[in-house]
């Protein structure tokens, strides 16, 4: 697959996951225990690996704006 294409579908899932953490941590109080764990725990986990793989596909990008660096092509 394609850098792109992979990008495509991670970002909006990035995306929907931060909301998801936003979300639940500021309604901890009104949601049932178990729903809690699954969406705001569970999500985190999901979402940490989500943004570690965006980091990974976009290295040349962030070595290019914070090293300096051009990126080999």
């Amino acid at each position: 697959m394609k850098r792109n294409f992979i990008l495509k579908i991670l970002n909006p899932i990035v995306a929907i996951l931060f909301l998801n953490q936003i979300l639940t941590g500021l309604l901890h109080a009104v949601i049932p225990k178990g729903a809690y764990e699954f969406f705001h725990e569970g999500g985190g986990i999901i979402f940490t690996v989500a943004v570690l793989l965006h980091v990974v596909l976009n290295w040349n990008w962030v070595k290019a704006n914070f090293y300096g660096k051009v990126p080999k092509k």
